[in-house]
């Protein structure tokens, strides 16, 4: 049986790989993609034989700072990020979440200032044995990464 690529080859730019199906769009909007100049492809729930179904973005001539991709590890951790040159993979790059993350979550708390002022929010990220918590840096409100609300 021949295998038949689903999405078309990138020549220069960057794959996003491995996204959950439900977290698809949401990267999209962390990323503010929708805004973007740059040729894009999305693909959704492809077959995965790690996760089931899977999103994958790719972008042309384009590569995302660290501090992009790693807002991506929010949403989609087990994401991979790829950086593509001549139709070849030059770099793979890991995910990591950053020590804070601004602007992307919303704080669960109604009486939190960022909630109330035009305030851009702030979250540290904790580790708490191999859970990661959020905890908002107004209010100190801790939620799990799970249940963050994205903005």
């Amino acid at each position: 049986m021949e295998k038949k690529l689903k999405v078309a080859a990138l020549c220069n730019g960057t794959v996003i790989d491995h996204i959950p199906s439900d977290k698809l769009f949401k990267v999209v909007s962390i990323l503010h993609l929708e805004s973007s100049i740059n040729q894009i492809t999305l693909a959704n729930n492809l077959e995965s034989a790690k996760i089931g179904t899977k999103g994958l973005i790719k972008i042309s001539d384009r590569a995302f700072e660290e501090d992009e991709t790693n807002k991506i590890a929010l949403i989609a951790p087990n994401a991979k990020i790829n950086i593509i040159r001549d139709f070849k993979v030059v770099e793979k790059r890991p995910l990591s979440l950053p020590d804070e993350i601004r602007e992307i979550v919303q704080c669960a708390n109604p009486v939190c200032i960022t909630n109330n002022q035009p305030v851009t929010t702030r979250f540290h990220v904790l580790k708490h044995y191999n859970e990661i918590m959020l905890k908002c840096h107004y209010c100190e409100r801790e939620v799990k990464r799970e249940e963050v609300k994205i903005k």
